[in-house]
């Protein structure tokens, strides 16, 4: 079975309308008191409908056809495939749900009795974030796929619960239903019935944090005199120069545009971005640090984004970003990560309005285009200050803007290696603003902080941050190397 994600990289998939199933179970045996009264039923569709593909794609809903609430952490639904070998593993991945991708969980199960078209499942659960389903109501899409470890093509050609030819949601008896462990829809492959979940049922990622913001620390408030102040180097920072991407080709990577100007009592590392419409008009700005040894832990930022130039027409496709990322070695390359917030305030990449993206990045490949990528996104304008903030675990990648989350991936988006911190401002494409009129625009940092291996509330944050202000820290690195 196989393994590459081939959709953009900013793909948004319109919202399916929930509709109710007109069909109920059929020939059921009786069934366990705790699940009597649910009556539940699955609709599937493929959007990889080849023989072979790079990907499984079974898109789900999940229908309540009786007569009473059922909590969906207590449901598991299971689609059954034939593995491409003994040693071939697996990565499930969520592309995007109504109920929310960060409530729906997948793992794989192998069969204990292996038949000619099953001999694995992957199971498809929900926490307690998903909520309960109404008679009559269903899930909505859960646009859900899996492949291969290794990246090679899948043969889904002999997969009990592959239907290349249902491209549209219908009923599909081929896939089961579970309901607190009780079988509610579906047959198993001969022999396979499920009776019990196979792991301990999902539960809501904990909010509470807790973790001790003393431990090994990067702090930096940005008081240095230029980008060629030989501190920026010495703190461990390289600001970007030449040509190359992202964005637009023939751009230049402007160092002198890196500057630290005064705001109030202390500085700020203001990057702007200048263009005239044209690529060799165009100058971007760009610092990460030198070292890649950040992965798990609390990242943190406090940001002003700027929706408008300083003089000039408005309108370009500006990217102004956070991020976090490991270098591509090779396409597809399985150590690849990247965690991203990319603001757009004219739009971009097919949006026409102010909007941010939380991106999370396991790999791709540049050429032919191939991504596989998760991401969280807010319309609206973010123009001013903001506090951002990731956290990274075993288990979660989650977000924060001002304090709220507003996105969380897990796997297999976790990072497998270190990464470095990134902060850019980029020119998309020339199409958002087609006056030659120079313009800039500047986005500003007040402080980047991390702490390692500790998942910190953004009440922590913000009160580690001002202890070391009030300390008189203006820069601090205790982060051991990689």
């Amino acid at each position: 079975m196989s393994g590459k994600f081939r959709v953009p990289a900013r793909i948004r998939t319109a919202m399916a309308v929930c509709t109710a199933a007109g069909l109920a179970c059929a020939a059921l045996t009786a069934l366990p008191a705790s699940a009597a009264q649910d009556s539940l039923s699955a609709q599937y569709r493929t959007s990889a409908s080849g023989a072979t593909a790079d990907q499984v794609e079974p898109w789900l809903e999940v229908t309540n056809t009786g007569s009473t609430n059922v909590a969906l952490s207590n449901v598991t639904v299971r689609y059954y495939f034939k593995s491409d070998g003994p040693t071939v593993s697996y990565r499930f991945a969520c592309s995007w749900a109504v109920k929310g991708c960060a409530n729906v969980t997948g793992t794989f199960g192998t069969l204990a009795n292996p038949t000619a078209t099953a001999d694995r499942y992957l199971e498809i659960g929900f926490t307690s974030g998903a909520g309960s389903l109404a008679p009559g109501q269903n899930t909505g899409d859960l646009q859900l796929r899996f492949y291969r470890a290794d990246w090679q093509t899948i043969n889904q050609a002999d997969d009990y619960s592959f239907n290349g030819a249902q491209t549209s949601y219908a009923d599909w008896s081929k896939v089961t239903v579970q309901d607190a462990g009780a079988l509610v829809w579906g047959t198993a492959p001969d022999g396979n019935d499920p009776t019990q979940p196979p792991t301990t049922p999902p539960t809501t990622p904990p909010t509470d944090g807790g973790g001790n913001p003393d431990g090994p620390t990067l702090f930096d408030d940005f008081s240095y005199t230029s980008s060629s102040d030989p501190a920026v180097q010495q703190h461990g920072w390289t600001v970007k120069s030449g040509q190359g991407g992202p964005g637009v080709a023939g751009a230049t990577w402007s160092p002198q545009d890196v500057t630290f100007v005064a705001d109030g009592s202390g500085k700020v590392m203001n990057l702007k971005l200048t263009t005239d419409g044209t690529a060799s008009g165009t100058r971007e700005t760009e610092i990460q640090t030198t070292a890649r040894k950040f992965k798990n832990g609390t990242y943190a930022a406090r940001v002003k984004f700027n929706d408008t130039p300083t003089g000039g027409p408005d309108g370009d496709h500006v990217n102004q970003t956070f991020f976090t990322f490991t270098p591509l070695n090779a396409p597809m390359d399985p150590d690849y990560s990247e965690q991203d917030f990319e603001y757009l305030p004219n739009g971009g990449w097919g949006e026409t309005q102010s909007i941010m993206y939380e991106t999370s990045w396991e790999t791709y490949n540049p050429d032919p285009w191939n991504a596989v990528n998760t991401h969280g996104q807010q319309y609206g304008s973010l123009d001013g200050w903001h506090d951002l903030q990731i956290t990274i675990d075993n288990t979660y990648i989650t977000y924060y803007i001002d304090g709220q989350q507003v996105a969380q991936h897990g796997e297999p988006y976790l990072p497998e290696t270190p990464q470095w911190i990134d902060f850019n401002h980029w020119l998309i494409d020339t199409a958002g603003q087609t006056g030659s009129t120079p313009r800039s625009y500047n986005e500003q940092v007040d402080y980047v902080y991390f702490v390692k291996d500790q998942v910190l509330t953004p009440a922590q944050v913000q009160s580690a941050v001002a202890g070391l202000r009030s300390a008189g820290t203006a820069f601090k690195d205790t982060v051991p190397g990689s």
